[in-house]
């Protein structure tokens, strides 16, 4: 037998739902007046939606914001008072290793050890909940006693403290992920060297604000790239297997990268041969592009077969003695193309 409701419908909510299918940009996230954050409607741009001309309202700017913003830039930057603890007992080699593992919270984790690692890192990777809509990726503080169910269950972390999935249907879906990033990022940028980066996996569904936190925290001019990688492919998507992640690279000062002359592409096998013996050609005969061509002639003539430096010309042409020649080769600094 079917359960009566015992409630009429909420209305409002259904009717911001036919605005979502109408108009999804002027749907955002707001706090109500409890202070809880909920699905709204943007007022003012759904005025101009439906004006046809420009509707006076709030001030433009380029900008990333949500609701909670400034509480996430007041929790990075808040003191903490507490300490970390050596657990000697769970270590190894715990007075000798040039590692450590810390388990914690993380944020209170980077606000400890800034004085000592400030500066110092040179690569930082974080991997972070995805925000598929069934991570458990903050904290609601409930003044309830601790349940063997729920902390066996999940739903309550050691200390107690209530882990609520930030499902879609909570209204504050993007903004409590941005809050618990945006925190994070910023602290763990000041970890970095002047030469150091920071990597930073995620897939999809936010991919876009993540670039745009990390675009505020570290200046867009340092962001480096967004790789994309292979990763298992289940086939089981209803209209699309996704069958990729991303890799975001940002570096703390990505000038000091190219001013420094840091590279970190692996040099391709035999192209370093080749330069070295155009420079020890050039030095030799000063400017004598004759006697360097017919150097780099002989350089290529008596390289075997299967030498890597063979691969970077565009002519691997090999005689019947045996030997590489080609009558049209282009050398460096000949006018032609490069090797």
């Amino acid at each position: 037998m079917d359960k009566l409701k015992m409630h009429s419908p909420n209305l409002v909510d259904q009717n911001i739902d036919k605005m979502v299918e109408l108009f999804p940009n002027c749907i955002t996230e707001a706090k109500d007046e409890l202070g809880q954050l909920k699905k709204s409607i943007d007022f003012d741009l759904l005025k101009q939606e439906l004006s046809r001309h420009i509707v006076d309202g709030p001030q433009e700017r380029y900008q990333l914001n949500w609701p909670g913003k400034r509480e996430a830039l007041l929790t990075a930057n808040a003191p903490i008072a507490k300490t970390l603890r050596p657990c000697r007992e769970e270590s190894v080699n715990f007075d000798s290793t040039e590692n450590l593992f810390i388990e914690g919270d993380n944020l209170d984790a980077l606000k400890l050890l800034q004085e000592t690692y400030l500066g110092k890192v040179k690569v930082i990777y974080i991997d972070p909940p995805y925000n598929t809509g069934n991570d458990f990726i903050y904290e609601d503080d409930f003044a309830e006693n601790v349940d063997s169910y729920v902390k066996r269950s999940n739903q309550r972390d050691d200390r107690g403290n209530r882990l609520v999935a930030n499902t879609e249907s909570n209204g504050r879906f993007h903004s409590d992920w941005l809050s618990l990033m945006y925190s994070r990022i910023k602290l763990a940028k000041d970890y970095l060297s002047e030469d150091g980066v920071m990597l930073i996996s995620i897939d999809e569904d936010e991919v876009v604000n993540l670039k745009k936190i990390c675009n505020e925290c570290f200046g867009e001019n340092n962001f480096v790239a967004t790789i994309v990688w292979e990763k298992g492919r289940k086939n089981d998507a209803r209209l699309v297997s996704v069958g990729h992640e991303y890799l975001l690279i940002i570096a703390k000062n990505k000038n000091y990268l190219k001013d420094k002359d840091i590279k970190w592409r692996e040099p391709k096998p035999g192209a370093k041969e080749i330069n070295d013996e155009y420079l020890r050609l050039v030095s030799t005969h000063e400017g004598d592009t004759v006697s360097i061509q017919q150097g780099i002639r002989n350089f290529y003539a008596y390289l075997p077969r299967n030498h890597p430096s063979r691969k970077h010309s565009r002519y691997n042409k090999v005689d019947k003695y045996g030997l590489w020649r080609d009558d049209n080769m282009s050398w460096p600094g000949g006018g032609g193309a490069s090797l």
